[in-house]
């Protein structure tokens, strides 16, 4: 079994800054990808940032500039530092990782049980 914990979502005025961590832990053999995702009320979840092996992140046009994804692999974390907050930002963000079990050659894919973030006004 595998389990990711997000933390560090909360209430943060318009212009500031806060950071997400998401820990990865059980039974992991490899981490094939890492990435955060947002769902506003009423909206379609939808992807925020990724990090794959060692390639170049992927933002959304909406975060690009603003939003920081990085992963610590000693420690199967990723973060999501995210400055200059606006509004629209408010959300409920989720973890996503795709993992490889030991002695097994497929993937599964897991979700976080989210972490809220409030901008306001």
């Amino acid at each position: 079994q595998v389990q990711l914990v997000e933390s560090g979502g909360g209430l943060v005025q318009s212009g500031g800054s806060l950071r997400l961590a998401c820990a990865a832990s059980g039974s992991i053999f490899s981490i094939n990808a890492m990435a955060w995702y947002r769902q506003a009320p009423g909206k379609e979840r939808e992807l925020v940032a990724s990090s794959r092996g060692s390639g170049s992140p992927n933002y959304a046009d909406s975060v690009k500039g603003r939003f920081t994804i990085s992963r610590d692999n000693a420690k199967n974390t990723v973060y999501l530092q995210m400055s200059s907050l606006k509004p629209e930002d408010t959300a409920v963000y989720y973890c996503y990782a795709i993992i490889r079990p030991p002695g097994q050659t497929y993937t599964f894919q897991y979700w976080g049980q989210g972490t809220q973030v409030i901008v306001s006004s």
